[in-house]
């Protein structure tokens, strides 16, 4: 399960990404639960449910969409609470420790603890639809799809400050290098990574910094 530490990490880097997108994101409008929606809907093309055709799963497809997922929820529940960070927090972890098995939709209830990972996407997908978005489903479907609440969190920083470190090194302005030293920035950022103690308070700020690092000796 998802420390509180974690938790305040990771709502503190989206809530700072969304302000170098927009400063007043909290009340543009944007569909952040119609963005889950159309990732939940490319995670179940990764898995494959296309009966009249050879497919083969691709999880670390399904994986990176998970993550990409868990930012636009993240915005939604700040939305949801009024841009209170804290708020926020405590509201997931309270759901996590309850640990719901089960959510009703469109008047039938679904176990999601007996459902395979594709019918527990679709289920997240209408859900989204809805503007509904259940976290103890979530952190199933993240399960089923092989991932720790660790590595969940992990590729979830680490693509956050990759994001950060390239709008503050030109990106927007199209003077950003992404090669450094004969590999792109990506593979320094899975280097880094290994090098951080994700379990420390200033892990993002010391994953930042080893990335500074690599990129001044380019």
């Amino acid at each position: 399960m998802l420390s509180s530490t974690q938790l305040a990490i990771m709502l503190d880097l989206q809530d700072a990404m969304n302000k170098k997108v927009n400063p007043d994101w909290l009340n543009a409008g944007y569909g952040y639960l119609r963005a889950a929606l159309i990732e939940s809907v490319e995670a179940m093309d990764h898995h494959g449910w296309k009966w009249w055709k050879a497919q083969k799963l691709d999880l670390p497809q399904v994986q990176m969409e998970l993550v990409d997922i868990w930012h636009f929820a993240l915005s939604h529940l700040i939305i949801t609470h009024n841009g209170e960070i804290a708020t926020a927090a405590s509201v997931i972890e309270q759901a996590l420790e309850a640990g719901g098995s089960s959510v009703t939709f469109d008047g039938t209830d679904y176990n999601f603890n007996e459902q395979d990972l594709l019918a527990n996407l679709e289920l997240m997908a209408g859900l989204c639809a809805a503007k509904r978005f259940d976290v103890p489903l979530f952190v199933k479907i993240v399960e089923q799809a092989q991932m720790s609440a660790n590595d969940l969190f992990e590729q979830y920083v680490g693509k956050n400050i990759l994001n950060f470190f390239r709008q503050d090194h030109g990106y927007k302005e199209g003077t950003y290098i992404k090669i450094w030293q004969g590999r792109e920035d990506n593979e320094h950022l899975v280097e880094a990574m290994t090098e951080c103690d994700s379990t420390a308070s200033n892990y993002a700020d010391v994953l930042y910094n080893k990335l500074s690092s690599r990129y001044q000796k380019n």
